[in-house]
């Protein structure tokens, strides 16, 4: 029996005895997630700055903050979540107990991510640990450092119950051979295809979180300085390396030049004349991205920045122009600080390009026209829509977040997460009196009792009198 066989049959053993559904121990150990993070948070701000390059300030503000709020939030409100919901009846069931109750479902495999290699993989181990899962974590080996910490898990949760595996392809793989009852995968499309297809031996149910080229549509008339500001430090944030960053951005040939120069000053504002040396920008992950990177450059002409040093996988902040689409730039999603600059004819080419390429994970418009933002989204599909800033409806527990077709399927954050990896199941309970009601459902079928049905099933009528009548038929 392999490692990860023995892990999987540790947690499942672990969830059958039952002790992961009282709300008690599901509050204690989300207790316990939040102390882990905070007592090795100068763990994780050294593993993330060698995986990385992340500062320690950027690492409390875009990966701790959100576990913490995501692990607070559902401490508080787990008893609502977990509460039977009552649902509306009908004339059949009017004396009925009809409700929702989630449950758990089962044993759950987290997949991370390398980029936010904190937060994409203890926001779904929260919701797990919510809806009173057992979890297996299987984090990004490219971020080995963060990897490693996260080892030490064990050592604050329910080591039966809760499993961390690292390791590279072959674990990953042969995790992927097991029975689980959902699986949770944050990555690119090409791997996300790879879980569905094991999934599938199983029928279990995926998360895919993915992510695909998000489009930034900038209309002349809106305030282009803000605008510019906004998407560089959006683009830039982790060194471009983050899903839902504005992958190109979508102008009309009028402005360009003016982007242009607006985002120069504001590269200049957020990491100074020499971001190399500047601590709040990162690096490349490996060089294999460091080179996949600097190829996507060619072919395109380079208004900003262009030049790296693989020996230190930093790559300057980049932005193209007059971007041809065949380029091959713009055939698979970026995952860089490199910015392409595409010009069309105004929203309705845009609407156009948008619409004949995949659905992105999000779809950014920057205008003051409120009536061409809601005709955006109208007439568009994409996981998310941000208009007017970047990134930042991520940090709303109240919004689903995920994509759709190409960008992903399934959604997360606050109470999203808790549903996902929750059955919803669906509960009657009646008594065993009133059995002259139910004389119409019965053989021999007649016309008498399809008239009634119909007046049960179809009609709205005085309930009170409807049963008077049934009980005076019969």
């Amino acid at each position: 029996m392999s490692r990860e066989q023995k892990v999987v049959q540790q947690a499942r053993s672990a969830f059958l005895t039952g002790r992961s559904r009282p709300f008690h121990y599901r509050i204690q150990q989300l207790q316990s997630l939040r102390r882990f993070v905070l007592e090795r948070k100068s763990d994780f701000a050294a593993a993330l700055q060698k995986d990385l390059g992340k500062s320690e300030h950027g690492m409390e503000l875009f990966e701790l903050l959100g576990v913490e709020r995501e692990i607070m939030l559902a401490i508080d409100e787990l008893p609502k979540w977990a509460a039977p919901k009552p649902v509306e009846k009908n004339l059949l069931t009017i004396m009925d107990e009809v409700y929702v109750q989630p449950e758990p479902l089962g044993v759950v495999l987290i997949i991370g991510a390398w980029n936010y290699p904190l937060a994409v993989t203890l926001q779904p181990l929260i919701g797990a640990i919510a809806a009173g899962n057992a979890a297996v974590i299987k984090p990004s080996e490219l971020s080995s450092h963060t990897a490693k910490v996260m080892e030490d898990l064990s050592l604050y949760l329910d080591k039966e119950m809760y499993h961390v595996v690292t390791g590279g392809v072959t674990e990953s793989q042969e995790l992927l051979k097991q029975r689980f009852d959902h699986i949770f995968y944050t990555g690119n499309s090409m791997v996300g295809k790879l879980v569905m297809q094991a999934a599938s031996c199983h029928l279990t149910p995926v998360t895919l979180e993915l992510g695909g080229k998000s489009p930034c549509y900038i209309d002349k008339d809106c305030d282009i300085t803000i605008a510019c500001r906004r998407i560089t430090w959006g683009k830039y944030l982790n060194c471009g390396q983050t899903c839902i960053a504005p992958d190109y951005i979508l102008c009309e040939p009028s402005i360009q030049d003016r982007l242009l120069e607006e985002i120069r000053k504001s590269i200049k504002e957020f990491y100074t004349d020499d971001p190399k040396s500047f601590t709040d920008y990162g690096r490349i992950v490996n060089q294999r991205h460091f080179q996949r990177l600097m190829a996507l450059l060619k072919g395109s002409t380079v208004a900003i920045g262009g030049n790296g040093d693989e020996s230190e996988r930093y790559i300057e902040p980049t932005v193209l122009r007059d971007v041809n689409p065949e380029a091959k730039v713009m055939q698979e999603e970026i995952f860089g600080p490199i910015l392409p600059v595409l010009t069309v004819s105004g929203a309705d080419e845009a609407i156009s390009f948008i619409n004949s390429r995949e659905k992105p994970l999000v779809l950014y418009i920057f205008s003051s026209n409120k009536k061409l933002i809601k005709r955006m989204i109208e007439e568009t599909s994409s996981g998310g829509v941000l208009a007017n800033d970047c990134l930042v409806h991520s940090t709303v527990s109240a919004l689903p977040f995920g994509g759709v077709g190409n960008s992903g399927m399934g959604s997360y954050h606050g109470k999203y997460t808790f549903d996902q990896l929750s059955h919803l199941r669906s509960c009657l309970i009646r008594k065993l009196a009133t059995e002259k009601a139910n004389m119409m459902r019965y053989p021999p079928h007649t016309f008498e009792k399809i008239r009634w049905a119909r007046i049960v099933l179809l009609n709205q009528v005085n309930v009170g009198r409807l049963w008077l009548a049934i009980y005076e038929d019969q």
